[in-house]
């Protein structure tokens, strides 16, 4: 008789195949956040071998801030359009002129921060009790202490101490009236692991994940992409460089690297090498404090 065995890509999309289902099993109205970063594509992926041929047992959610990227936008509505599932986007914007927030100011005028009412408000709206995520242990220090299963409370917001134990794969869904649950199938995946799944699978990306030529603005090593939302000073100084994205948010909030990589044998080879993760070389919301990550995600953040 011959031996099962899946390779360690295998057992990580097993387990996130099984996460899934049990979301569907476990949820009535869950949702999958999805913003065309290759982590929700990857998700999406995912999502397609738990449930064909049969429909998703929910719809995929974006929530907007009016400063991403045009690439990866076009590619959200294209993948949406592909699978045929249903995509419902929900404007930051739209938020900010209801509720009179405040707009932030600055040099980057980052409205990361602002998602969290948008995304509250697309809960209550749709009565959601789940939302699955990409979010990974890897990628910072908070999401580290984040159970697969984390329960938010009726405000959306997380205690990270009062964390549910996940012995042998098991998952407790049970929440009381007004409760969420956000659900992350890839939380034990590393960078190098999505990259190297993407590549195995063919997945397809945006451009914007690959080197191209772009005008930047260098801060302090970090090259942000010149766009209508960056306030120059006297002093900036705009060059054109040959740039990649690790990761993807608002382009007032996310870093591209300097790359030659022009296709996904060539950017895992850099990956390989670096010794910065993807969130501490280019994402400049996570710099405002020590706890910045921490302290919007028990305000109800992704």
């Amino acid at each position: 008789m011959s031996k099962y065995h899946l390779d360690y890509l295998e057992q990580l999309e097993s387990e996130a195949i099984h996460i899934f289902r049990e979301v569907a099993g476990q949820f009535e109205r869950p949702a999958l956040l999805f913003s065309g970063g290759k982590d929700s594509i990857t998700l999406v992926h995912l999502a397609l071998k738990a449930f064909r041929p049969g429909k998703f047992p929910f719809p995929l959610v974006h929530i907007d801030t009016g400063h991403n990227f045009p690439e990866v936008l076009e590619f959200r509505d294209q993948l949406a359009e592909q699978i045929g599932e249903k995509l419902i986007v929900r404007k930051v914007e739209d938020t900010i002129k209801e509720k009179g927030l405040r707009e932030p100011k600055g040099k980057l005028p980052s409205r990361n921060a602002l998602q969290t009412f948008t995304l509250l408000d697309t809960v209550e709206e749709f009565e959601f009790d789940c939302c699955i995520g990409g979010g990974r242990r890897d990628e910072e220090k908070a999401r580290a202490k984040e159970r697969i299963f984390s329960v938010r409370d009726d405000f959306g917001q997380w205690d990270p101490k009062l964390q549910r134990p996940e012995l042998w794969n098991t998952y407790n869904g049970k929440i009381h009236k007004g409760e969420q649950v956000r659900a992350f199938p890839i939380s034990n995946w590393t960078e190098l692991d999505v990259w190297s799944y993407i590549l195995k699978e063919n997945i397809q990306l945006p451009s914007i994940y690959f080197s191209h030529e772009r005008e930047v603005l260098n801060l302090d090593n970090q090259f942000i992409a010149m766009n209508e939302f960056v306030n120059l000073d006297e002093n900036d100084v705009v060059t054109k460089e040959k740039v990649r994205y690790r990761t993807v948010g608002d382009m007032t909030c996310t870093a591209a690297v300097l790359s030659e990589a022009t296709n996904l044998e060539q950017v895992i080879a850099e990956i390989i090498t670096t010794k910065t993760s993807e969130r501490g070389e280019t994402r400049i919301d996570d710099r405002t404090s020590e706890a910045a990550m921490e302290d919007r995600k028990k305000a109800g953040y992704f």
